[in-house]
Formats: C-alpha cells, structure tokens, sequence
C-alpha cells in the first residue's frame, strides 16, 4: 500500500482519569485530491473505528482534513478542505450490484456507531460524502470559510452515506429538500442558522477550539460519557415516551457505579473527581 489515506495521533488528554487518557486526531490525507474519501479512506477509517472502540484509553475522536499541499510555482493554490465529497472517479462504469458491497459497509455508518464522542473539525469544503462524514460525527466545529453541501443530484445521484436521514433529523424537512435537490453550497454562516454545526470560529482559531472541546469532554468519566451518548441516540429513533423511560433507567442505573458515588463526593467537597471508568 503507498501513501496511507487517514493519519491518526492519539494525543494525551490532560488531567483524564483513569490515567492515560487521549483524544484520537485523524486526519483524512488526499489533501491533492481536497481529501476526497475513495476506497482507501473508508476502509482505513473503518480500521481505526474498530482501533478506538476496542482501546479503553480514547475518550474522544477529533476528525479534520490534512491541510492543501503547496501550490508549484506559477499555479493557484488548492483551497482548504475537510472533504470534498467522493471521489468521482470510482464512480464511472459501476451498477448497483458494484456499489452496493461498498455503501452496505462504509466508513459513515462506523463512525456514527462509535460508542465514544467524536468531533468534526471542519476548515473548507465538506460536501457529498464530506459533509455525511462531518454529520456521522456527534458534535461539528467549523471555520468561517467552510462550505457545505450536497451536491449529488447534479451528478445524476442521491447522498447515499445517510445525508438525507441525518440533515432531516438536524435541520428539517424543508431545509434538507432544500439542499439536496439543489445540489447547491451552505455558507459556513449558513450551516450555523441552520443547525448543521454547532460553532463557527476564525480558521486560526478552529484547532484550539475544537481540541479544547475534545479536552474538556475527555475529562469527564468514560463509562458515563458513553451513557449519555448512548441516551441522547435514543432520541433520534424513539418515541418521545419511550425515549424518557429509556432516559430514565440510565439514569438510576448510574446510581450504582463508582463513577457516580466519586463524582457527587467531589463535588460536595469541591475537589477534582477522579473517575475509575465503571
């Protein structure tokens, strides 16, 4: 294999507990390509979705695009990109009996069934594939000049990485028919109105701010980390009642770990808790 398609660091998540905490930073790698996500990407995305889950010691996934390659003198620079969407080109002479293998098991669905938080740290284009990755996350932190879309109708195509299930639930019917058949681009400003990201801040500032998050969710208990994550799901494919029962029994559930009995004593005696992840 040459050139890996996904650079991963786990890098040490300060004051976690249990000790040896970290946040893992993957970095999609085809900056040439503006990070377009081809069959490499998805399967060495997959990997390091099933890496993570089985390491006790990541508390949190930070995904964002390798930065644009310098330009060869005399010619424009590449923009910045988290992904660009598909590569198009693994799309020519395929039917469905090709595709479908591919799309029944694809890096979207892995990372949307992490049991740990993840963040998309988003500085330029995400569209088509891009921004399904970006939406597959559970928390997205965006530069000023990003960009977002869903650009598939314009090939012929539909989003088939869970666009139009996942904007649906984020920012509505109306907006997300919008979009999709369109085939059109959302302004960072835009993405912000509508709800597709949770924060835009100046590119300069999109690294701290989105490891600063990472950080601070890493230093919360593990075990209750990945309940809440679990609880707030729910909502997505539950019916309200259910959804508060459901709620509710992970709650008084909690009641019986250590982690719960560690935090309440750290809070009553205002000192740092020191979580042991059960």
């Amino acid at each position: 294999m040459g050139e890996r398609a996904l650079i991963f660091e786990d890098v040490p998540a300060d004051g976690s507990s249990p000790a040896g905490g970290t946040i893992s930073v993957w970095t999609l790698n085809r900056p040439d390509k503006l990070n377009a996500l081809n069959t490499q990407s998805h399967q060495e995305i997959k990997e390091q979705c099933a890496r993570v889950e089985s390491d006790d010691n990541v508390r949190c996934i930070v995904i964002r695009g390798a930065p644009p390659p310098e330009p060869e003198e005399g010619k424009r620079p590449k923009p910045p990109a988290f992904a660009a969407g598909a590569d198009i080109s693994e799309f020519a002479g395929k039917d469905s009996d090709d595709v479908r293998p591919f799309f029944e098991d694809n890096a979207w669905e892995a990372v949307w069934n992490l049991s740990k938080p993840t963040i998309a740290m988003v500085d330029g284009f995400a569209l088509g594939g891009g921004t399904e990755l970006a939406l597959s996350c559970d928390i997205r932190i965006a530069s000023d000049r990003s960009t977002f879309g869903q650009p598939e109708i314009n090939l012929g195509l539909i989003p088939g990485g869970g666009g139009t299930q996942r904007l649906c639930r984020l920012i509505g019917y109306g907006r997300t028919m919008e979009i999709v058949l369109s085939g059109g681009m959302v302004s960072a400003d835009d993405a912000l109105k509508m709800g597709i990201v949770n924060k835009i801040v100046p590119a300069d500032e999109l690294e701290s701010v989105t490891m600063g998050l990472a950080q601070d969710i890493a230093s919360k208990s593990p075990f209750t980390t990945k309940v809440a994550k679990r609880a707030v799901r729910a909502a997505l494919d539950l019916p309200f009642s259910e959804g508060v029962l459901m709620e509710r029994s992970e709650f008084v559930a909690l009641f019986d770990t250590e982690d719960k009995e560690i935090g309440v004593n750290a809070f009553l005696s205002r000192s740092d808790a020191e979580w042991v992840g059960r």
